[in-house]
């Protein structure tokens, strides 16, 4: 499988945020995107999987099949918010998602167990404490398979022994021959990755 961007520019509001960006990523392969705030890290991950149209340039996803034949049939994206309903249960949330996305992998109650919340899933989503919502918003990237993981500061509100955890999860990831592209201000454990550093706001 193979996510390509060629030339990519993107817009926020009417105005350039970033432009000319270009890469290419292989099966196994990670890139993190660094650069300060208002960069345009996380308009450049809405525009790979098709949330926000690109102002110039092109993706390309190759290698999924008829199962995942574009990028944003490839995308898991995990945004700043959690995109779960504060009143369902943890597992009710990640039925919806299995359901939606299709391509079931783990069960909810699977998933939940490898981010350590096997035992809160019958709990209100709303009832979480914040890094306990960002452990089950990754539950959420397990109970679908897809190849392309497009993370935006993933880390946000988990404390060390999660991070470890989640960059587990992660490394199993790219081990079996999925590509991620996380934004992110802080290390993510992920051994081997590139590194594209935006710039500042264009004036």
């Amino acid at each position: 499988m193979r996510l390509a961007a060629e030339n990519v520019s993107g817009e926020r509001g009417g105005e350039t945020v970033f432009s000319g960006i270009s890469f290419v990523l292989e099966a196994g392969e990670a890139l993190t995107v660094t650069g300060p705030n208002g960069a345009g890290k996380s308009t450049l991950l809405r525009v790979l999987c098709g949330l926000l149209p690109m102002a110039e340039g092109a993706v390309s996803f190759s290698g999924g099949g008829d199962a995942f034949p574009d990028a944003g049939a490839a995308c898991h994206y995990l945004g700043h918010r959690n995109a779960m309903k504060a009143e369902l249960g943890v597992e009710e949330n990640l039925r919806f998602w299995q359901e939606f996305l299709g391509h079931p992998h783990l069960s909810p109650f699977e998933a939940l167990e490898m981010v350590g919340l096997g035992d809160i899933g019958h709990l209100p989503f709303g009832y979480l404490s914040t890094g306990q919502r960002r452990r089950a918003s990754i539950a959420r990237l397990l109970v679908s398979y897809r190849p392309v993981w497009l993370l935006d500061e993933p880390t946000s509100g988990l404390d060390k022994a999660s991070e470890a955890q989640f960059a587990e999860l992660m490394g199993v990831h790219l081990e079996d021959g999925g590509l991620i592209v996380a934004a992110t201000h802080l290390p993510l454990g992920l051994t081997g990755a590139r590194e594209l550093r935006m710039g500042q706001v264009q004036a």
